[in-house]
């Protein structure tokens, strides 16, 4: 009890700074929003989403690698050392590349003029690389509060640096054109700024692991590096089709959306609305945070199985509220993405595509749990797979006929044939007796209620507010009927 105690509270420090992070970035979009025009904040979602990808290439698997084999080995600062050597070797070798292509770079993804943003996050992502280890050996060592503090460190820094420069400067400026802060600030960078705190976030915290970097040359193994390379390749394969399924479609609409003088400028509205389905996501990262754990200190149990169950009744049933309460709340949550005259509203048509798509991927992830169970994770690297091609034929053959709305739609076809497929396959292997009747039902009620939302048209906003609170209390009311029994069981044992 001990040991699970002692995990359960590891596993909130480890947890609690990446969805904070995730929360409080979340909240740089009403700056970039209000304060960039959609073409300015494409660059920077297109970009990112590069990014995304790099990160994973550069981390290629050894990551977990590391966990592999330092947590069996008798000599774990061997394996960190090589994997550290490896890391090093492949992260100069990239920012080689970087620095020797960037104009090549720049102009292929068509930003020529802005070489500097290649520079900037290709140097981050190398140093996210090499930071990768020594967060993992923190873990590793059981070091959690230190952990958290460089996590905690990077993000205030790459928070406070985005505001600083992209808020603040121009403001003093503009109120005092001879302050000093004009010394700090270029208004050529614009939205280039977002790229350099990020790099400056991420340069701090590896100086603060510098005192890790002390390692022995010697220490470093050939033969276990090409064991963990073998061992890490599946990892980097679902990791690249996890980036897939939610990333690639910012790098293609760009590219494909020939029917627009501006393409950027439409990724720019659709990467803005995309982040008002964050709070599903948010909400799925979360879950997971608490799930996990739980899943595998269970699962030995005799009810584990109905439990799962009931587990994921209730995931569907608070995915489906905040679902509703983000459509029901639109004419609110929209200012988050700037005004009206900034353009971004017009892609607001695609988020409730997002946000089932968000709610079906939690499904999935939820469900995951029969293939980690019997040590079947193969399943999950399929999955995956199927995901990532559906993704991209999907938006290949209909980002030029419907623009952005087609990447909501392939993230949503996407996220639930994976959901299906799991299913379907999980219940030969690990069969759960999901309540598919009431879930289904709460679904259909829901989609109905939606549906009667954007039915009814309402000139005056207030008036429209009222309506669409009194149709989010009929599916609470709904909820309540149906499970009233299970909830007022759960408040007397919270009450006690």
């Amino acid at each position: 009890m001990s040991a699970l105690k002692k995990l359960a509270g590891e596993t909130v420090i480890y947890g609690v700074p990446s969805i904070i992070g995730r929360f409080l970035n979340w909240w740089l979009t009403p700056l970039y929003a209000w304060m960039f025009l959609p073409d300015e904040f494409g660059i920077l979602s297109n970009i990112l989403a590069y990014v995304a990808f790099l990160q994973v290439v550069l981390t290629y698997g050894m990551e977990t690698s590391y966990f592999r084999f330092a947590g069996r080995s008798d000599h774990p600062e061997k394996v960190f050392t090589t994997t550290m050597i490896s890391l090093i070797i492949t992260s100069l070798i990239f920012v080689g590349l970087v620095l020797g292509f960037s104009s090549t770079i720049s102009h292929w993804i068509s930003y020529e003029g802005h070489r500097n943003y290649i520079i900037w996050m290709g140097l981050t992502v190398a140093l996210d690389a090499l930071c990768s280890i020594p967060f993992a050996k923190l873990r590793l060592r059981s070091e959690p509060i230190r952990f958290a503090l460089f996590k905690s460190i990077n993000i205030a820094l790459s928070i406070s640096l985005n505001v600083f420069w992209i808020y603040l400067c121009p403001k003093i400026i503009q109120s005092n054109p001879h302050s000093l802060f004009r010394y700090f600030y270029n208004q050529d960078i614009g939205i280039g700024y977002a790229f350099l705190s990020y790099l400056v976030a991420s340069a701090i915290t590896l100086i603060l692991f510098l005192p890790e970097f002390k390692f022995k040359v010697s220490n470093f193994e050939w033969n276990l590096l090409k064991k963990m390379l073998r061992y890490g390749w599946p990892i980097l394969v679902i990791g690249v089709a996890g980036m897939v399924n939610l990333n690639i479609d910012k790098i293609l609409l760009p590219k494909l959306l020939t029917g627009s003088s501006n393409p950027i400028f439409e990724l720019g509205i659709y990467s803005a609305c995309g982040k008002l389905a964050i709070l599903m996501a948010l909400f799925i990262q979360a879950f997971r945070f608490s799930f996990e754990p739980f899943l595998f200190s269970h699962y030995k149990n005799e009810d584990s199985k109905t439990v799962y169950a009931v587990i994921m009744k209730y995931f569907v049933i608070l995915g489906l509220i905040i679902f509703l309460g983000v459509m029901f709340y639109m004419d609110i949550l929209k200012f988050f993405i700037g005004s009206s005259k900034s353009g971004y509203h017009e892609g607001i048509k695609v988020v409730p595509w997002l946000l089932m798509g968000n709610l079906f991927l939690g499904i999935f992830y939820t469900q995951s749990l029969w293939y980690k169970l019997t040590d079947q994770t193969h399943f999950g690297a399929r999955f995956a797979i199927v995901g990532a091609l559906i993704t991209i034929v999907l938006n290949i053959l209909f980002i030029p006929i419907w623009g952005f709305m087609a990447c909501g739609y392939a993230f949503f076809a996407a996220s639930l044939v994976m959901t299906v497929t799991s299913y379907l396959v999980g219940q030969k292997y690990f069969p759960v007796k999901y309540d598919l009747k009431r879930i289904l039902s709460y679904l259909f009620v829901a989609l109905i209620l939606y549906l009667t939302e954007t039915t009814v048209k309402i000139e005056s906003t207030i008036l429209k507010l009222i309506f669409n609170t009194f149709l989010f209390m009929v599916f609470f009311l709904f909820i309540w009927k149906k499970e009233k029994s299970d909830l007022r069981g759960l408040f007397i044992f919270s009450g006690r």
